[in-house]
């Protein structure tokens, strides 16, 4: 028979899936939103955030509690310390959600500037980055949240990519300027995502082997001094 901190545990990862979820859902509706310029969807978007916010409070209030009542060991400790960085993520995923709505509103007051070619290439590659993030930790896949931390200088580099062409369109033309710079933002929006999808690959990292990857210190384990 499971004792009550076992319960909680199983309860956690429960709501973090869930959490992930929901913040999959919304990063996928905004990015359809705003390919399709769909204004209810978009809306639909901003909605379904405070959702997220009430499960990340939820959360946080599980752990909060398993760590004050429970006394973990170290492998419960960490587990509850990276559901808390990861509920984090996740909830910020969510935000990330809501600011390209709100950019897909500001797109649609005015013609397409451009087909969107890099963009949707750019927001596939994400929205599978963050799926794989929470595969990885439900499965404590520290292979997959490798290959996912490895993207993060692609995404990056396309970003960079998108923000060129659009600075191009803005130079030749001054009335381009507020379409360009919300697709700029758009294309910022997405790469937020992907490091916060590669934020929970690392923390999957440090859960199952004790490494930190964070700033390439792969060599360093739970217990070293230096």
């Amino acid at each position: 028979m499971e004792s009550r901190s076992e319960q909680e545990l199983a309860a956690l990862k429960q709501e973090l899936v869930r959490m992930a979820g929901l913040a999959e859902q919304a990063i996928g509706q905004a990015i359809c939103a705003l390919l399709a310029r769909d204004l209810e969807l978009a809306e639909e978007v901003l909605r379904g955030d405070a959702a997220i916010n009430r499960l990340e409070v939820v959360i946080d209030e599980r752990c909060l509690r398993m760590l004050a009542l429970y006394q973990p060991e170290a492998s419960d400790l960490r587990f509850i310390a990276m559901a808390l960085k990861i509920n984090n993520d996740l909830e910020r995923i969510g935000d990330q959600a809501v600011n390209l709505a709100e950019r897909t509103l500001e797109l649609l007051k005015e013609p397409r500037l451009k087909p969107l070619i890099d963009i949707p290439h750019m927001a596939e590659m994400v929205q599978l980055m963050l799926k794989q993030s929470v595969e990885a930790f439900v499965q404590r896949d520290t292979g997959l949240a490798r290959s996912i931390c490895q993207r993060d200088d692609v995404i990056d580099a396309l970003d960079d990519q998108i923000v060129r062409e659009l600075l191009t369109y803005m130079m030749q033309d001054p009335q381009t300027i507020t379409r360009a710079v919300n697709l700029i933002l758009v294309s910022r929006h997405l790469e937020r995502v992907a490091d916060h999808a590669t934020n929970i690959a690392e923390d999957v990292i440090y859960l199952v082997e004790g490494k930190h990857v964070k700033h390439h210190l792969d060599a360093i384990t739970i217990g070293d001094s230096h």
